[in-house]
């Protein structure tokens, strides 16, 4: 192998180990510092129980604030190595481990979880990392590697919902994304986008202006009744808005009422037509029992809708009551 391939960034195989063994005792001694500088502010402001009382004349942040200042560093700084110092006792503190990792590891609540964890890398690691720490404690990593880790920060990176929407609208427009969404997936992303009443009312006209989903959509009973029912809706909107604008709609009404006496005569005649036709058929026949009881039901329908029709010409009351909803069904 060539002195180039052994090339890290600029420097040399050997010059980086060099480098590394160096930045580690720098590490180290930071690692000190940070420590120190924690089991000083413990020592100002011990961790109370929950409840506990410090004295009055100085919270708690107050005295972190003073020494943060004299020192030179944020409140921050000096609060999060109080806190990390509180959780590590020197006796559990480990060398050649960064102070970061173990500020990161301070998250698991138990304590003897928490030793063990920070004597134990990750299996195939010789080290603990700052992304292997986080990951033991649940935080999103800097690089991340498994499809979970990428689908998190993906989510980290489109909190805006310009950027989600935008991010989404890119994602979608590759075939090989969409494809491997499953059905349901999908119909559950077509039923987010279309919240929306006007993006949902053109999805739907386009849907069904292609054949073979309008003759799907139409197999689904509830579907079909939904269609029906907009249809009807529709007819009934169009007539009374041009009833009340139309300037020909008197006239028009005057020809519907024309046409429904018509209908009625017409179904009259029809019936009386029939039977004049039929019953004369029934010389010397004699009907059996089921045959006379069916005739009989459907003479009682007649007398009933006969009925129906007679108030509804006299009085223009047009609702059937019980009973003659019962027999129209059958029941």
């Amino acid at each position: 192998m060539t002195e180039a391939t052994e090339k890290i960034g600029n420097v040399s195989q050997s010059r980086y180990e060099q480098i590394v063994a160096e930045l580690r005792q720098v590490v180290e001694q930071q690692s000190q510092g940070s420590f120190t500088i924690g089991d000083r502010a413990l020592e100002i402001e011990p961790i109370r129980p929950r409840g506990g009382v410090a004295d009055a004349q100085w919270t708690v942040r107050q005295s972190l604030m003073r020494l943060a200042e004299d020192i030179g560093l944020t409140f921050r700084r000096v609060e999060s190595a109080r806190l990390t110092a509180s959780h590590w006792p020197k006796e559990h503190r480990q060398p050649g481990i960064s102070f970061t990792i173990h500020r990161t590891l301070a998250r698991i609540e138990d304590e003897e979880e928490r030793f063990a964890a920070l004597r134990t890398p990750p299996a195939g690691r010789t080290r603990w990392t700052p992304d292997e720490a986080k990951r033991r404690v649940g935080w999103r990593v800097d690089n991340p590697e498994t499809p979970q880790e990428k689908i998190t920060e993906i989510h980290h990176l489109a909190r805006d919902e310009e950027v989600a929407a935008t991010v989404t609208t890119d994602f979608l427009k590759r075939p090989q994304v969409a494809a491997k969404l499953s059905p349901e997936n999908k119909a559950r992303a077509v039923e987010e986008f279309t919240r929306d009443e006007a993006a949902a009312t053109t999805a739907a006209t386009n849907l069904l202006r292609r054949p073979d989903i309008a003759f799907k959509a139409m197999n689904d009973d509830t579907a079909r009744s939904q269609v029906n029912q907009a249809q009807v809706e529709r007819s009934r909107q169009a007539r009374e808005d041009f009833e009340r604008t139309s300037p020909v709609a008197p006239a028009v009404r005057h020809i519907d009422h024309t046409t429904e006496f018509l209908d009625l005569v017409t179904a009259c005649h029809a019936f009386v037509a029939a039977a004049g036709r039929t019953v004369p058929g029934l010389r010397d026949r004699t009907l059996g029992d089921d045959e006379r009881t069916l005739v009989h039901q459907n003479i009682a329908k007649v007398r009933a809708t006969l009925d129906w029709i007679e108030t509804a010409v006299d009085t223009g009351k047009v609702d059937v009551d019980d009973e003659l909803a019962r027999l129209l069904r059958g029941e």
